[in-house]
């Protein structure tokens, strides 16, 4: 599994590459999935490019997007889109469009009640588990460990090593399947590492605006086509 994650938090100051109208997501999905993602990872924005968790906002990207494609659709549950947890809970009550998952960061205040509310309204739950926080010993403790779609297991650092050592503070991740990937600077390492492994993996403008050779990117498409070609050199 290769998930594309079409923007992230990033904004039109990030280059004309990243996709933040939904049209604009839709036609970059559909190009990233025929390059063989198999899952999206979006971020709904306002019309001003800000993140946002509005049912109004996922009601104008998520039909656009999954009419151009036919493989899951993810959206984030940061707290930067809503900082008051129990705002964000608000808001996910009065999603009218659900999409097929979330991702929930597991270091975030009321991450447990977000994860329990979208398991309760059908929606998969991806455990985000970031490197240096606490998040793999919260997670380890939770009841809803078991019931969650799949780990996250998202390495805010550079350097490779911390991508092991948050593997193996997650040991068995309640059973669930984990997607492990990179930022940055450390995205390219961090998915070849997934490829030895044999972990799923996403790329795409969230995690790295540049290719494993440094140029910039020009497309999810782009990066979704060296991911793979990465990935598939990396695997034993």
């Amino acid at each position: 599994m290769v998930q594309v994650c079409l923007n992230g938090a990033r904004t039109a100051a990030d280059g004309a590459a990243v996709p933040l109208t939904p049209e604009a997501m839709a036609a970059s999905a559909a190009d990233a999935v025929a390059a063989g993602a198999t899952d999206v990872h979006v971020h709904p924005k306002t019309p001003c490019g800000r993140d946002s968790l509005s049912p109004g906002v996922l009601e104008r990207t998520l039909p656009v997007i999954r009419a151009r494609v036919a493989v899951p659709v993810g959206v984030t549950t940061g707290a930067w889109a809503e900082p008051d947890p129990q705002a964000r809970l608000e808001r996910i009550r009065g999603w009218t469009v659900l999409p097929d998952h979330a991702s929930v960061n597991w270091h975030e205040p009321g991450a447990e009640e977000i994860a329990a509310l979208l398991i309760a309204r059908g929606v998969g739950v991806e455990a985000g588990i970031w490197s240096g926080t606490d998040a793999a010993r919260r997670f380890a403790a939770s009841p809803l460990g078991p019931k969650v779609l799949r780990v996250l297991a998202e390495v805010t650092d550079p350097d490779p090593s911390a991508a092991r050592a948050l593997l193996s503070a997650l040991g068995t991740a309640h059973g669930r399947p984990v997607l492990l990937h990179g930022e940055d600077g450390g995205a390219w390492p961090v998915l070849r590492l997934a490829g030895r492994l044999g972990l799923a993996t996403r790329i795409g403008l969230e995690d790295t605006l540049r290719l494993p050779d440094g140029r910039p990117a020009a497309s999810n498409a782009e990066l979704v086509t060296a991911g793979l070609s990465q990935y598939a050199r990396s695997t034993p």
